[in-house]
């Protein structure tokens, strides 16, 4: 199975700067994105040490371990990649006042053949479209979600609430943190689109998937998820990174011509 991946970022209408960052590996086909937070250039500091250190280790360590590395193997590479990031980020908020306070969301991908490993941290996504099925695959660790989860709200109230941006879990704000880690099947013609709260709280998720579920290239594609955003308001930074699963087309032909089709 063969992977095709793009990316895309803007500051939005609202905000001068940046504090996301997103990235991608196609040898190892591992995928980071990361929402930052934190005062005076702190959020893109911390996103950026986030995206370039795992995009560096573990990009690293898959390129040695192979593609068919087992998803204990993998898993723990992700769970000791996320954890030095962290302590980084962290070391460095507490050694430069300027930084104080910084931290980040996180979600990070690593596709295998036939499955998906992903970690996540705070309230960036990962989407998947599948056969015209649209679903979330990670859920927030926000304090929405989790008055959600409770019953105190509905979701039609969580999307106009004031608490919109509040985190329950961070990279980068404590020495250690919890790595949600979840392994999905992957089909032919999946797409996977992570992303920052610009998107999602600019654009429903029935927006989301009409997008990704048309003809367009992925380039085409995140360029008008981004579009949407801004269309909307674009209140947040706004990034995606879209991923579509597809069948190796040289082994296909192979065994298409063995068959004499």
């Amino acid at each position: 199975m063969n992977y095709e991946f793009c990316i895309r970022t803007d500051p939005g209408l609202a905000r001068e700067n940046n504090e996301d960052s997103v990235t991608f590996d196609e040898p190892t086909r591992l995928a980071v994105l990361a929402d930052g937070m934190g005062g005076y250039n702190a959020g893109e500091i911390a996103s950026g040490m986030a995206t370039t250190f795992i995009k560096s280790e573990l990009g690293r360590w898959l390129s040695q371990a192979g593609r068919h590395a087992n998803v204990r193997e993998v898993r723990r590479a992700m769970e000791i990649c996320v954890d030095n990031a962290n302590r980084s980020i962290f070391n460095a908020a507490n050694s430069n006042p300027q930084y104080s306070g910084m931290g980040t969301t996180l979600v990070v991908g690593v596709f295998q053949e036939g499955k998906l490993l992903l970690g996540h941290i705070g309230d960036s996504r990962c989407y998947r479209l599948r056969g015209g099925e649209f679903a979330q695959i990670t859920r927030d660790h926000s304090l929405l979600q989790e008055q959600m989860d409770a019953g105190l709200i509905t979701p039609e109230q969580a999307a106009t609430s004031s608490n919109k941006n509040l985190v329950t879990r961070a990279l980068g704000v404590e020495d250690a943190v919890l790595l949600e880690v979840n392994e999905h099947r992957v089909d032919p013609g999946d797409i996977y689109l992570m992303c920052s709260d610009g998107l999602s709280d600019m654009v429903d998720d029935g927006g989301i998937a009409k997008i990704l579920g048309t003809d367009a290239t992925l380039e085409q594609k995140v360029v008008q998820l981004v579009d949407a955003a801004n269309a909307n308001g674009g209140r947040d930074n706004i990034s995606v990174l879209v991923a579509q699963a597809g069948t190796d087309t040289k082994k296909r032909g192979l065994i298409s011509r063995m068959l004499g089709k």
